[in-house]
């Protein structure tokens, strides 16, 4: 499987990775719902099995959960891929969760992700979200002191803006930034972008799908049907009025997929891939099944055709909407 180097390290790393999101189970602020960890451990095999080298994590997804099925699903493997989580994002007795990225803080965190993961280094540790921006500069120091330290190989950012990976950069080297992006999030294409790619950072985009929004697999009454501690049944794309244009457009990529023999969620993953920028997309996998739905956008590519098709579309929806 073709493979890209992650921004200026020595990472070489498949166009999909494994997110292990909903991997955490539900119970928490921003779970997706209740998941089978037996399920997570066969989709992260099934991935693995079919060339994926790397999984992303954090520690908040499922409150340390998610690191522990990683960790788990690893158990065994003859070759360990490459493990990326998170710091930032930490959570009390009662399960409620809070934004930090006090240096002290960063080091608990690395050493208790260690442990969950069974691991001795992390492979691209990241800070989750920049908050309090005040100090940003210390905690990118506290991640470059662990890279110093061996507890982890390559540091990357997540959630920053161009400012913000300015201020880093004059303190270490970032590897990597971890930014949304989709049809349906495409702001980063204006500033982000460029920066991270004249910056020689690599970029891993989450999302992809807009959390399966465009999978072609999403239906009202599937959402509908999510269970409350679902957090997309409380965000406005999964709501009117942006519902009705986001299935329609999750049709058009169905659509030009079904020309190619491909799903509607690999055209969306792979939409994401044609920007130069790009060095991987995170997607999400719940299940084995979700792998077999996934893997034919690491071949993949749109024509510039069909990327004209899909900007008329999004542009006459979005036009819609205003109106």
């Amino acid at each position: 499987m073709q493979k890209k180097r992650l921004g200026a390290s020595d990472l070489e790393i498949t166009p999909i990775g494994v997110g292990a999101w909903a991997m955490g189970g539900g119970g928490w602020q921003f779970a997706w719902g209740a998941q089978d960890d037996e399920e997570s451990i066969a989709a992260i095999h099934a991935a693995l099995d079919k060339g994926i080298n790397w999984i992303d994590t954090a520690a908040i997804y499922g409150l340390g959960h998610s690191e522990e099925v990683v960790a788990r699903a690893l158990q065994g493997r003859s070759h360990r891929p490459l493990v990326f989580t998170k710091c930032g994002i930490v959570w009390n007795e009662k399960r409620e969760t809070s934004r930090t990225i006090q240096p002290e803080s960063i080091r608990k965190e690395v050493e208790k992700s260690l442990q969950r993961l069974k691991l001795d280094v992390i492979d691209l540790y990241q800070i989750h979200w920049p908050e309090p921006d005040d100090l940003v500069e210390a905690a990118w120091t506290m991640l470059a002191k662990l890279k110093e330290q061996g507890k982890v190989r390559h540091i990357g950012v997540s959630n920053f803006n161009v400012r913000q990976m300015e201020r880093a950069q004059a303190i270490a080297p970032i590897t990597s930034l971890q930014p949304p992006y989709s049809l349906l999030a495409p702001e980063i294409e204006k500033e982000i972008l460029p920066y991270t790619l004249a910056s020689n950072i690599g970029v891993i985009v989450y999302s992809p799908m807009k959390s399966g929004l465009l999978s072609g697999t999403m239906t009202r009454e599937r959402i509908a049907a999510m269970p409350e501690d679902d957090f997309r049944k409380r965000t406005p794309n999964f709501n009117e009025p942006l519902l009705s244009r986001n299935l329609e457009l999750a049709a058009l990529l169905g659509a030009i997929g079904r020309r190619h023999g491909r799903s509607a969620g690999e055209v969306a993953i792979a939409w994401t891939l044609r920007h130069p920028a790009v060095t991987g997309a995170i997607v999400g996998m719940r299940s084995a099944k979700q792998v077999d739905g996934v893997m034919g956008a690491v071949e993949f590519r749109l024509n510039a055709e069909e990327i004209a098709e899909i900007e008329r579309n999004r542009a006459a929806s979005a036009a819609t909407v205003t109106a």
